[in-house]
């Protein structure tokens, strides 16, 4: 009698502030979904999905989850083809959780303090846990998001026998896994692969093992000398018993979270505890709210959490706000905002030209439409070689836009002379959001910690960066590569502390905080591709707690402000990265260093130095 009580006082309290403000509850169980049974309940929530949606036509709706577990199996999922920014673009998707078309819609989970536990939504195979497509007005709330067994397979070192090339580690109680031709192969219900790479933490802090970054694993011509304990041909001395090492594949078929075309979008207080690719992927939707969405470890068995991103914003505009999060064991940044360049790659007449995708990984999307305002951008120096606005837009390579790599764009006014294949991209600006990110904590990840590309304003205040691995800040730009829009015009990073970034060399690692667009012939820019205006980027009030000289490196920047910050030297890992000045600058104007704490001291001379 006890357990029902507990769980009746929440839902009155929902039913009641739901009445007051006219919105219908549904409670799971209206519809035989029940938590802690181990049963498949996927079709029976897209069957409530779809009655609700049909009884209240967009009138506000509430759907509750009491607080356990609930299972999704991937043989009774929603199947659907989604293109998703930034993921392999395997189709069909897996969806358990299909919210699409919903307006006015919150799906709300309960807590059981007595019991520690949320309503917690665990996968059983390969699937994309919630998808909310064309929505508009809707939240996830008290969500928990996880999956039986994990792609990535975490091992724990026994022994290192370096002198002869072995290491011995166990396997972690949740990982499936057989011999097959001498080889690890580790499997799921609808999946199965051979790790080669991993990255290493330490078993006693957590923290990535200094100097590993991307190691190889021992999982090729292994032995198995006790139950889930394995003999490798594996030489890395590195490795010391006790360390964890989170063995992966690269495969990011399917985030935890998709946002996909949405407008007013809320995720409450809900954690990702473990997904195969990002923990949240929004791509052209307006208007989100992250406040308490976590990418955190269930327990302590686990080391990791997603395989890439936390958070990652692909062509959103409006506002983005992330406030209130634990991002940490992510294998990659706890939030990344940017657009996508579509390369220019044939001319059709002086106003019409075909755009394409060019990234694997990034095409198949909403990228623009009629009326939207852009640059026009020269690859190899990253200068804007034109605004413009788009008069009409149309798939090239197929007929639907869903799916498509190449699109035939006709802007209003002509284009410059010199716009040809291969030279220029496209970047919209009607597609690129404000961002204001703070009160998080981002902890023990690869690569960096935030990745900021959208020329509107952003500030990053009050964030607590631990042991990020990488920078802890970076603002990028590539036309080159992974084709990520674009140009910083007006930062604010403040009241931050930084502590012990850069303890492994990732991409665009050159400092805590860097500023790196790409620009293959830097030597031949004319102007500079952030900042500008008489705004940039102002770093001030922060405090950084580090081991190694690099502060901020910048390069192509117009406008940088570094005042009122402290900085304390720590004794925690030995000095290593290439970079053995506090500020390192190619090609940057209008640079002010005034007001800050060194307790090493500061010497301009010899800690700033202008390399273009």
């Amino acid at each position: 009698m006890k357990k029902h009580v507990r769980f009746l006082f929440p839902l009155l309290s929902l039913f009641l502030l739901a009445a007051c403000n006219n919105v219908k509850v549904y409670n799971a169980s209206d519809f035989g979904i029940y938590p802690n049974t181990g049963e498949d309940v996927s079709k029976a929530v897209s069957k409530a999905l779809a009655t609700i949606k049909a009884d209240r036509n967009g009138a506000p709706a509430t759907l509750v989850f009491p607080a356990g577990e609930y299972d999704f199996y991937p043989d009774s999922a929603t199947v659907r083809e989604y293109y998703i920014s930034n993921h392999d673009q395997m189709n069909p998707k897996l969806v358990a959780v299909p919210l699409e078309g919903m307006k006015n819609f919150t799906l709300k989970g309960l807590r059981d303090e007595e019991a520690g536990c949320a309503a917690e939504f665990y996968m059983n195979g390969r699937m994309l846990p919630i998808a909310m497509i064309d929505c508009e007005n809707c939240k996830v709330d008290g969500i928990g998001i996880d999956t039986r067994v994990p792609q990535i397979s975490q091992v724990t070192v026994v022994e290192n026998d370096a002198e002869n090339g072995y290491i011995t580690y166990t396997i972690a109680p949740y990982v499936d896994y057989t011999i097959e031709n001498g080889n690890l192969v580790v499997y799921g219900s609808n999946w199965k692969h051979t790790p080669m790479w991993g990255i290493a933490f330490d078993g006693a802090t957590r923290h990535l093992v200094y100097r590993t970054s991307d190691i190889g694993v021992g999982t090729k011509g292994v032995e198995e000398i006790a139950p889930r304990t394995i003999r490798a041909p594996w030489r890395d001395a590195r490795l010391v018993p006790g360390t964890v090492v989170a063995m992966r594949p690269y495969t990011r078929p399917t985030p935890g979270v998709l946002v996909s075309k949405c407008k007013d979008t809320y995720l409450l207080n809900t954690t990702v505890y473990y997904a195969e690719g990002m923990g949240l992927l929004a791509q052209a939707s307006e208007n989100i709210t992250l406040d308490g969405f976590n990418v955190a470890l269930r327990n302590d068995e686990r080391y990791f959490t997603t395989q890439a991103d936390a958070t990652h914003f692909s062509g959103c505009k409006g506002f983005i706000r992330s406030v209130n999060a634990l991002y940490e064991g992510m294998m990659d940044d706890a939030i990344n905002v940017h657009g996508t360049y579509l390369r220019v790659i044939k001319r059709l007449d002086d106003n019409t030209v075909i755009g394409r995708y060019m990234h694997p990984q990034a095409y198949g999307f909403y990228w623009g439409g009629a009326g939207d305002k852009v640059h026009i951008v020269k690859s190899d120096v990253m200068e804007i070689f034109g605004e413009n606005k788009v008069a009409a837009i149309e798939p090239y390579d197929q007929e639907q836009f869903e799916g498509s790599k190449e699109f035939k764009i006709t802007f209003e006014q002509p284009l410059p002379a010199d716009v040809d294949n291969g030279k220029y991209g496209i970047e919209n600006l009607e597609w690129t959001p404000e961002v204001y990110f703070a009160d998080n904590v981002i902890r023990n990840n690869r690569a960096r910690g935030t990745l900021f590309s959208t020329p509107k304003r952003t500030i990053v205040e009050r964030n607590f960066f631990d042991h990020t691995s990488g920078a802890a800040i970076l603002l990028c730009g590539d036309c080159n590569g992974w084709f990520e829009t674009g140009a910083c015009r007006d930062v604010v990073i403040r009241d931050n502390r930084f502590v012990n970034s850069l303890t492994n060399m990732f991409q665009f690692t050159d400092a805590v905080i860097s500023i790196y667009p790409v620009i293959p012939e830097l030597s031949r820019q004319e102007k500079y591709f952030h900042g500008g205006d008489g705004k940039g980027v102002v770093i001030e009030n922060n405090v950084f707690e580090t081991f190694d000289a690099p502060l901020v490196y910048a390069k192509s920047l117009d406008g940088l402000v570094f005042r009122g910050n402290k900085v304390v030297t720590t004794n925690d890992f030995k000095p290593f990265h290439w970079n053995r000045h506090r500020f390192l600058f190619d090609k940057v104007t209008n640079v002010v260093i005034e007001g800050n704490e060194f307790d090493g001291g500061f010497d301009e001379n010899s800690d700033v130095k202008y390399r273009y």
